[in-house]
């Protein structure tokens, strides 16, 4: 009895876990999947982008400080919807245009594919890009959510994923890792004591980071932390190689696009089905790109003088390209085993104190009657309404296996440091990490990051977990996975 209270209290500590996990990942032996030597099985997938750009407008936008709203469609949003099967297992992965999806919204989704489909909610991904030029599902910071656009939403990603598994048929996969680092840097940097920007209404104090300090800022001292410049794809094909779809993945956080757009992220999409000679393919080629792990990173370089020039397009093709070198070189199965593993996880929120509040409210009659304009008025508001959030949240982790491709999957913006590590332990040959998956629970920064402060760590609905959260969700996404890699299918 006490030999297995000792183990069983050891292995509740975050970071003993974390290590005891990482070393079982790195010893944990997968079974590899040669090209051609196959078993005799049939692998199947379908693929479906599905129109959600807004019936009516005008909508409210989100990514932004201030609330604001558009008028017009710059270019059509969609939810990219894929669906595999390897003759025991089937799955779906959706990445939806969108910035931030709750996972209210999502388990709606989920419940009505699954109706609609069969396929458990539990194998069932779907993700946010991260535009930040898309109709506003959730309340975030100055932007409250579109109420009638957020209830339109799940029917439509529920459909996409039911046409996707209407559009099954034998198939190929494979899956190659290119890079790309014009368009990823470290976007928060420490700064000389004193210089940091602070924000009264957080539970921080003397910031040490900041985040885009700009250009030939010289109370910028160095990046907090490193990027990931990876660009992981997943290609499907036919047998006889008409491409079916290309699932990418890349950590940077957006390029900007005017409203309503779906950013660099359709570019892609777009640009890959060009280069790799899928157009006019029935059914109709699907290309996606999905967010990374971008919580701390952006296309600016501001350890350079000067800005260098670019916009979502330019972004867009530069990332085609790089994934495209890449795909040159995949190796193809003609089947591979699919897992999917998923595991709820309860985190503490960063309440504010009763003196916090009550202080805020009394700043916040200063603009009674109408919306928050500036950082301070913002989080003052932020500050009341997370004293009215439960004390605990539950998140959803996922983990997938796709032959010897793993996709870990987390509800937060994730920074470039922790997606690095689940790679690094990560059992599997090829490990792609999907941020803002099934939920958008905030930044997830590691707690030597919350002592240095900045934006990403400033209490608030976008970034609310407490500080331990980041080594509990990354030893649980490393056990995961190497629950899908080390899975039995004898």
């Amino acid at each position: 009895m006490y030999y297995h209270f000792t183990c069983s209290t050891y292995l509740k500590h975050p970071m003993i876990r974390w290590v005891i996990l990482a070393v079982i990942a790195i010893t944990c032996i997968s079974t590899p999947i040669a090209p051609g030597n196959e078993p005799d099985k049939v692998f199947r997938a379908g693929a479906y982008a599905i129109d959600i750009t807004p019936l009516e407008l005008p909508v409210l936008v989100n990514g932004g400080v201030r609330e604001r709203t558009a008028n017009e469609v710059h270019d059509p949003l969609h939810a990219r919807c894929l669906v595999l099967d390897d003759g025991t297992v089937q799955l779906a992965i959706a990445v939806v245009d969108s910035c931030l999806i709750p996972r209210s919204l999502l388990d709606e989704a989920k419940a009505l594919a699954q109706k609609n489909t069969g396929i458990p909610t539990e194998r069932i991904l779907i993700s946010a890009t991260h535009t930040h030029s898309a109709p506003s599902v959730f309340a975030c910071l100055g932007t409250d959510c579109d109420e009638k656009y957020a209830r339109w939403l799940p029917g439509k990603i529920a459909e996409g994923i039911r046409l996707a598994q209407k559009n099954l048929e034998a198939a190929r996969v494979g899956w190659a890792v290119g890079r790309n680092e014009t368009n990823v840097h470290c976007r928060r940097f420490l700064m000389k004591p004193g210089t940091a920007l602070t924000n009264p209404y957080s539970d921080k104090r003397q910031d040490r980071a900041q985040m885009n300090p700009g250009h030939g800022n010289t109370n910028a001292i160095r990046q907090t932390g490193p990027s990931d410049p990876a660009v992981t794809i997943l290609s499907v094909q036919t047998h006889d190689g008409r491409p079916l779809a290309l699932l990418g993945n890349y950590s940077t956080h957006y390029a900007g696009a005017p409203a309503l757009s779906a950013d660099y992220f359709a570019v892609f999409a777009r640009i890959i089905g060009e280069l790799i000679g899928a157009e006019g393919e029935k059914p109709t080629f699907v290309g996606i790109m999905s967010n990374g792990t971008s919580g701390d990173a952006n296309c600016y370089d501001f350890t350079r003088a000067k800005r260098r020039t670019y916009d979502h397009v330019s972004v867009g093709r530069d990332i085609a390209e790089s994934a495209f070198e890449a795909y040159k070189a995949i190796e193809y199965h003609n089947w591979a085993p699919l897992e999917m593993r998923e595991q709820k996880l309860v985190l503490n929120i960063r309440m504010p104190t009763a003196e916090e509040v009550t202080k805020a409210r009394e700043f916040m009659k200063t603009y009674a009657g109408r919306k928050p304009q500036n950082w301070q008025e913002v989080y003052a508001r932020e500050t009341v309404l997370m004293s009215e959030m439960p004390p605990t949240r539950e998140i959803k982790l996922q983990a997938i296996r796709i032959g010897d491709l793993g996709i870990a999957a987390i509800p937060c913006e994730v920074y470039g440091s922790t997606g690095l590590a689940i790679k690094a332990a990560s059992p599997l040959d090829v490990t792609m990490n999907i941020s803002l998956a099934n939920g958008c629970e905030g930044y997830l920064a590691p707690p030597e990051q919350h002592k240095l402060g900045g934006y990403t760590t400033w209490r608030a609905r976008s970034s609310c977990l407490e500080e331990m959260a980041e080594p509990k969700i990354k030893a649980a996404m490393v056990g995961l996975l190497v629950d899908v890699a080390s899975a039995d299918r004898s």
